[in-house]
């Protein structure tokens, strides 16, 4: 009699087939945090990967006052400073006094007193 071969389905090795994710990103996160997503995941019946996921999308999909000022936007907010101050400095002015002495006393006004001009950080010193 010939032998009898089986064929018997071996089973293959490592994780089961199911929902795969793209890479493992490993983090460290402080212990109130872990705790804090612990609680989370907890309450709402899901394993802490899968809620460290979802807290995850939920952040990314938050809308925020917007990003963080730029130097561009500094500069419009300095701009507008500099506006405002002409605006004050106008109101103040002497329309009695001639051009060049409303010129003069605008210039020393906005220039500040002589003995704080070099420590201003906004204008180079002139040495």
């Amino acid at each position: 009699m010939a032998k009898q071969t089986k064929t018997v389905h071996k089973k293959s090795r490592g994780r089961p087939t199911g929902q795969r994710y793209s890479e493992t990103i490993p983090a460290r996160l402080e212990p109130e945090t872990v705790a804090a997503v612990e609680r989370w995941a907890a309450a709402s019946d899901v394993s802490r990967s899968e809620a460290i996921r979802r807290l995850v999308r939920l952040g990314l999909t938050v809308k925020t006052k917007g990003p963080p000022k730029s130097e561009g936007a500094r500069q419009g907010t300095k701009q507008r400073a500099r506006d405002l101050a002409d605006a004050a400095i106008d109101e103040m002015t002497d329309k009695t006094a001639s051009s060049n002495d409303q010129s003069n006393r605008r210039h020393r006004l906005v220039g500040g007193p002589e003995e704080f001009r070099g420590v201003r950080r906004d204008r180079p010193s002139r040495k």
